[in-house]
């Protein structure tokens, strides 16, 4: 399989001023979030708005994939039917990052900038999105086979959606954050792969990234409490090899050091009374 190199990066695109941009925007960094990672009931329903509009837009990219568009062309149809929804793309301008979702190809574990990169027959791709509407953010992604996908990353695929899956249904109240990582490592090594460490599920809400960490193996020193009304994701990044990572001079794509394939999925959820609730289904899903 061909190893990826970067492409070129378009010029940033227009959000229009009459919508809220978030505090980060045009900083260099976020501020330090101060506040609860348990939400009220009126801030988990904008959040799940906020998370079906993420979704919805990552559902309309996602329709156009196919052999020989472009990351770019995928992040500018993402790009405005966020706009259209009166949400701004929460990745625009955080830290710098210059597009307005994240597109991850075949090595890529995460935040890949979408590029002239033209996509091919039997890549996969992740599309990670985030809104951020009526002062909340939802993220969510989803990684997509590309025409005729060969059977080892097809199951990659299928199994990453599987493994969060299972840990959204191990979210209990009163148990601690490290049974999410343990039930999706169980499961991943199953099947060999690869459970990538150094990139994490994070709180969200008012903020893209509240502090709290949900680490996706089993980690014993993950012993947060989950409380009702906990907002944060979960995004379990699987490996057909190494979990080990190289970063390109971009400051942002992070690829396996083997350069073998890897695949993730996200939902962001509460944690509810005897469960957990998806903030980021879309509109199909969500009926």
């Amino acid at each position: 399989m061909t190893v990826l190199v970067p492409g070129t990066v378009s010029p940033l695109r227009n959000v229009p001023t009459r919508i809220p941009r978030p505090e980060y925007v045009g900083k260099p960094r976020p501020s330090r979030y101060t506040g609860p990672h348990v939400m009220d009931p009126e801030t988990v329903e904008r959040i799940r708005r906020a998370g079906r509009i993420a979704a919805d837009a990552m559902a309309e990219a996602a329709r156009h994939i196919r052999p020989g568009i472009t990351t770019d062309e995928l992040d500018r149809i993402g790009h405005e039917y966020l706009v259209a929804h009166d949400a701004y793309p929460s990745t625009l301008g955080y830290r710098g990052f210059p597009k307005s979702m994240c597109t991850s190809l075949n090595e890529v574990i995460c935040h890949g900038i979408p590029d002239s990169t033209v996509l091919q027959d039997g890549d996969i791709i992740n599309i990670d999105v985030t809104a951020y509407v009526d002062g909340v953010h939802g993220d969510t992604d989803a990684t997509y086979l590309v025409g005729d996908v060969d059977e080892e990353s097809r199951l990659l695929v299928e199994r990453t959606r599987e493994a969060l899956n299972r840990a959204i249904k191990a979210v209990r109240p009163g148990r601690e954050v490290n049974v999410i990582g343990r039930v999706i490592e169980s499961y991943a090594k199953r099947f060999g792969y690869g459970v990538v460490r150094d990139f994490t599920g994070h709180g969200v809400g008012p903020v893209f990234h509240s502090g709290l960490i949900i680490p996706h193996y089993d980690d014993p020193s993950a012993t947060t409490v989950m409380e009702p009304g906990m907002t944060f994701t979960i995004e379990p990044m699987l490996t057909l090899g190494t979990i080990e990572w190289e970063m390109w001079d971009d400051g942002w794509t992070v690829v396996t050091r083997d350069r073998k394939r890897t695949a993730q999925f996200e939902h962001t959820l509460v944690v509810t009374e005897d469960g957990a609730d998806v903030l980021t289904l879309d509109s199909s899903a969500a009926g």
